[in-house]
């Protein structure tokens, strides 16, 4: 029997995991659950392997990963056969075979992520595990002005985690959108969401940047200043981290 490998899209709530990546053992996380699930179906102990690490308490609606298997299951039948063996919070949603040589993370054109934050007086039950609240009013266009500059390849040394561990802080970011929608209910919050897509992105590089972004737009700095921070290539001088919740790894190109 030979092998194959395997692609699959997984969606998955990340409160609950402490991020995608296999850590220690009693912590859990999404990569474990799916390489547990596997085992449960075939007996085989692979490595899955996703696009994107993400971290704890981050979301994931389009995540993909691949794995190698000599499992004999029709590849149409992986996602509802796993699904049976899935936490309530992870799914995969699609399957399908691809040549041994693909690679989910080393062979993706580019990764979209989108942050949200609810934006309102008063806190949403319904929104809090899926956004940041920000009670003080957003200046939406002044935070669309400040976003422009990242837009390009650029060193975005600033906007990364102390501590990277990555070669470079080089990066291409494509689009940086800032959209808004209305409280459906007529309330007085609505929903302020920022979308990027880049070639990758540093740990944690979009929620500090939304962090930064939303320091804009609550009045505490001007547009221009993003950009400056952006030029100084140092961590310290943007703003803080922004909550992990807010954040979904919505869509991986190939």
């Amino acid at each position: 029997m030979g092998i194959s490998t395997i692609k699959a899209v997984v969606q998955y709530v990340g409160t609950g995991y402490f991020g995608f990546q296999r850590q220690a053992a009693g912590r859990p996380t999404v990569q474990g659950a799916l390489e547990d699930a596997i085992a449960a179906l075939t007996g085989e102990r692979v490595t899955v392997t996703g696009a994107g690490r993400t971290d704890a308490g981050v979301h994931a609606h389009g995540q993909v990963i691949h794995f190698r298997t000599a499992s004999a299951i029709p590849v149409d039948r992986w996602p509802a056969a796993l699904n049976s063996r899935l936490p309530r919070d992870i799914a995969v949603v699609a399957a399908e075979k691809v040549p041994d040589t693909f690679h989910a993370r080393y062979h993706a054109r580019s990764k979209v992520y989108r942050y949200t934050v609810w934006n309102s007086p008063v806190p949403s039950p319904f929104w809090r595990p899926f956004s940041w609240w920000v009670r003080h009013p957003l200046d939406v266009a002044a935070m669309r002005e400040a976003a422009a500059p990242l837009v390009g390849r650029h060193d975005f040394a600033a906007f990364a985690a102390t501590g990277s561990s990555a070669r470079s802080t080089v990066r291409t970011v494509f689009s940086l959108r800032v959209e808004e929608e209305g409280d459906p209910t007529g309330g007085p919050g609505r929903l302020v969401h920022l979308w990027v897509e880049g070639d990758g992105f540093l740990y944690r590089m979009v929620r500090n940047v939304v962090g930064s972004l939303v320091e804009v737009g609550t009045g505490r700095a001007e547009p221009r200043w993003v950009e400056e921070v952006l030029r100084g290539r140092r961590r310290e001088l943007a703003a803080p981290t922004a909550p992990p919740e807010g954040l979904t790894l919505w869509l991986v190109r190939y």
